[in-house]
């Protein structure tokens, strides 16, 4: 840790797939670039959801289903973060790649899910977003407009613009210290946060990862280990500044 940290230093933490692959959840991206079975292009883009809704539908509907199996609840890592934004006296923000909620189950508020959430949906047709833990099938109808057919997941795929960045860069621009869990470093703008971290408030950078990242070369430190040993033992230290 540096030694110029302060004890209401802002805080920016980036989570990634491997904060949560310890409470059951695989990650998206595999070694041999599929989903689950499915190539991104099939399930992942806008084009797949205009050529074959119903695939995508039945994609997210399975991942919908895992994450509410009762096996699958925050880890040390998710209730770790939520401590440090409880009890941390400058400015805080959480961003998460994930679209999971294991987050806000742990108890984090001050929180972006830049990809969006799988526990809600999004009508096409008058815009509305709705809390939704069912599967969406054809017939499903917009609680608000009652248009059915147009339900899709509110989920940002590839070739659509994260939610929020106005809110994450503005963050990264005084943020103090950044920390990167459990991301590859290949997916943009998101692997970028580091350097803009850096760049523009001269944050001290950590990552935690089982194994470097495509961007380790951009943090001050590298812990490596699994985000349920690493990230309580940081947000350990962080608390014993205040």
């Amino acid at each position: 840790m540096s030694d110029d940290f302060k004890p209401d230093a802002s805080i920016v933490v980036l989570t990634g797939a491997g904060v949560s692959v310890e409470s059951g959840l695989p990650t998206f991206r595999g070694a041999d670039g599929l989903w689950e079975g499915h190539r991104l292009e099939e399930v992942a883009t806008p084009e797949a959801f205009a050529r074959q809704p119903q695939l995508v539908q039945r994609f997210y509907n399975e991942r919908r289903r895992n994450l509410l199996a009762a096996n699958v609840a925050p880890n040390a890592a998710h209730r770790a973060l939520a401590e440090l934004e409880r009890r941390w006296q400058g400015e805080f923000l959480l961003v998460t790649q994930n679209i999971d909620d294991l987050h806000q189950r742990a108890g984090s508020r001050r929180l972006v899910p830049m990809h969006g959430e799988l526990l809600k949906v999004r009508c096409t047709a008058c815009g509305a977003l709705h809390e939704w833990r069912n599967d969406v099938a054809a017939e499903s109808a917009c609680r608000s407009c009652g248009r059915a057919d147009r339900l899709r997941p509110h989920v940002v795929w590839f070739g659509e613009m994260p939610l929020e960045l106005e809110r994450i860069e503005a963050a990264l621009e005084s943020a103090d210290v950044f920390v990167s869990i459990g991301t590859s470093g290949h997916v943009y703008p998101a692997a970028g946060f580091v350097a803009a971290a850096r760049q523009a408030a001269g944050a001290w950078t950590i990552e935690l990862n089982v194994e470097p990242s495509a961007v380790a070369t951009h943090f001050h430190e590298r812990r490596l280990g699994p985000a349920s040993e690493t990230v309580p033992r940081l947000v350990a230290e962080l608390l014993a500044f205040r």
